[in-house]
């Protein structure tokens, strides 16, 4: 799908020729580009391209010397966002090996997975997670671990919010302190590391089944970070917010390895906490923050947030969920700035679709990035659908993943060939228009079945945000007698808007939407499951109600 000149942004390219190098030297030219200049800013301590380049080497000496890791292992990266997380990610690529980033969330039994998967023998750690992953050593899923303590790069005095498990202590006996492993003096005999070498094992969410590793290579993983760049304006100028934990493809492209790409510094957050975000914005004027909408949501519902002084910012934008409408005009006035979504997976390392920043779309995936040929096509026949019609979204383009790592079943379904190209099927429903951009409309597994009608949950939802009273919304179909499957909203509130009931809400639903639609209960809660990410975990609200059926 080829959008028109009147969408695609002016005097912007629409195909990016991609460097045949990885990634690592990425870093390497913007060390001797900006050897001076901040690559990190952590919480007041500044940590310039030359220092970060030479830890990496450092790390990556002690990684192949001592500890064998070689070209083509994998090496999982538990952490919070951290230097520690960056220096870690571009040693192991500089080491020929293959990063397996892990979310800091998942407890010792989910990270058995991980390792046996991937076949990971060696994990990089936050100190604060050890508890989670020293059993894996103990029980043999790992030979190796490394511990990094996120505060020991706190050089400066700050009055900002540094979180606590920023100075979680390091585990006694345990594995290997950062500061050996970087002092170890070992030297690195570089490997020979193409384009097309295996680089990062993201894994799926795990919605569908247990999660899979999407193999990614350096080409298609450079794909994103250039097409970001490029598309988004990041230069050496642009200051990042990296607000999206690292684990995360989103956060992984756009807040840490395009700005290393680029020169620029990356503003590092270890947890988000609005009112820190808040501070680093004024503080260190960025101008770039990719984020999640939940993140502005909360971002915006700072009772100081029209005091304060947001000039600096060029660039928002995210994905994950559509931004409520609201939301975003309330940011376009106090910013400038109209809210940039996009569209992207795991398999395909992020961004397959963007906002053109200088005519986006609310709650619209946006237009296919650079050499992505995106359609929509029915999920029975795979045949190609037209504008306006609701289908399967899928997409070919160079940042698409070889396949899943040993799933070669799930590579036969998620595939298949048109036209000369290899296309993935997103397992997303979707529509485009006229002018070539495209809206999400659901999961194909999260449509609700209510006496026959189909309900879409997101569609609900957007109406619900409509309602003063309501922050967040996760719509969900639980079990009915009657219907088959009923519609349920779990609701968070905007207390600033006095009391209300679920009950109102349904009453005041009633109004807005088709009777077959309306939630026939509404529950109030405290806060929504969410990912590490920032994504409403939906499954996880359906289950627990399922639970007390």
């Amino acid at each position: 799908m080829q959008v028109g000149p009147e969408v695609w942004p002016r005097r912007m390219p629409r195909s990016l020729p991609l460097p045949e190098t990885n990634l690592h030297y990425n870093l390497e030219v913007s060390a001797r580009r900006y050897p001076n200049r901040t690559a990190i800013f952590y919480y007041g301590t500044g940590i310039p391209f030359a220092r970060l380049h030479e830890e990496v080497e450092a790390l990556a000496g002690f990684l192949q010397q001592r500890l064998g890791v070689n070209k083509g292992g994998r090496v999982m990266l538990y952490m919070q966002n951290s230097p520690q997380f960056v220096v870690g990610y571009y040693a192991i690529l500089r080491a020929g090996a293959v990063v397996v980033p892990v979310n800091p969330m998942l407890t010792a039994g989910e990270l058995e997975h991980y390792a046996e998967d991937s076949g990971a023998r060696v994990a990089l750690a936050g100190a604060e997670l050890a508890d989670h992953i020293s059993p894996l050593a103990e029980s043999g899923h790992l030979d190796e671990l490394v511990f990094a303590r996120y505060a020991d790069y706190l050089e400066a005095e700050t009055d900002l919010a540094v979180p606590e498990s920023a100075y979680a202590p390091m585990p006694e006996g345990a594995g290997t302190p950062w500061s050996e492993a970087l002092n170890s003096g070992e030297r690195l005999e570089a490997p020979e590391v193409g384009p097309d070498d295996l680089a990062c094992l993201p894994y799926t969410s795990g919605t569908t089944g247990r999660p899979k590793g999407c193999r990614h290579t350096h080409r298609t993983v450079q794909a994103n970070i250039v097409g970001a760049a490029t598309f988004n304006n990041v230069t050496a100028a642009a200051v990042s917010l990296a607000a999206l934990p690292f684990f995360h493809v989103t956060g992984m492209e756009h807040s840490m390895n395009a700005p290393i790409y680029t020169g620029g510094p990356m503003v590092l957050m270890t947890r988000w906490d609005r009112a820190t975000a808040i501070e680093l914005i004024e503080r260190q004027r960025v101008t770039h923050w990719t984020n999640i909408s939940t993140m502005v949501v909360d971002f915006l519902s700072d009772p100081e947030i029209e005091s304060r002084d947001l000039s600096s910012l060029q660039l928002v934008g995210g994905g994950g969920a559509a931004l409520p409408a609201a939301v975003g005009e309330k940011l376009q006035r106090l910013t400038g700035v109209r809210y940039a979504e996009g569209y992207g997976l795991s398999e395909t390392i992020s961004q397959t679709h963007m906002n053109p920043p200088d005519a986006p779309k609310l709650q619209c995936l946006g237009v296919p990035a650079f050499d992505v040929d995106s359609r929509i096509v029915d999920p029975e026949t795979l045949a190609e659908l037209g504008p306006g019609e609701q289908g399967e979204i899928v997409s070919s383009g160079p940042q698409v993943m070889e396949g899943y790592w040993n799933r070669p079943e799930a590579d036969e379904e998620s595939f298949f060939e048109r036209d000369g190209r290899r296309f993935l099927r997103t397992g997303d429903l979707g529509t485009r228009d006229e002018e070539g951009y495209f809206f999400l409309v659901d999961r194909l597994k999260r449509m609700i079945n209510a006496s026959g009608y189909k309900v879409w949950p997101s569609e609900v939802e957007s109406v619900l945000y409509q309602h003063p009273a309501v922050r967040e919304a996760c719509v969900i179909g639980v079990p009915d007698e009657r219907r088959g499957e009923t519609v349920r909203a779990v609701v968070v509130l905007d207390e600033s808007q006095g009391s209300v009931t679920g009950e109102e809400i349904v009453e005041w639903s009633k109004e807005q939407m088709a009777a077959y639609k309306h939630p026939r209960e509404v529950e109030i809660a405290e806060a929504l499951p969410k990912s590490a990410s920032g994504k409403i975990l939906w499954r996880e609200l359906q289950e627990r109600y399922a639970a007390r059926r």
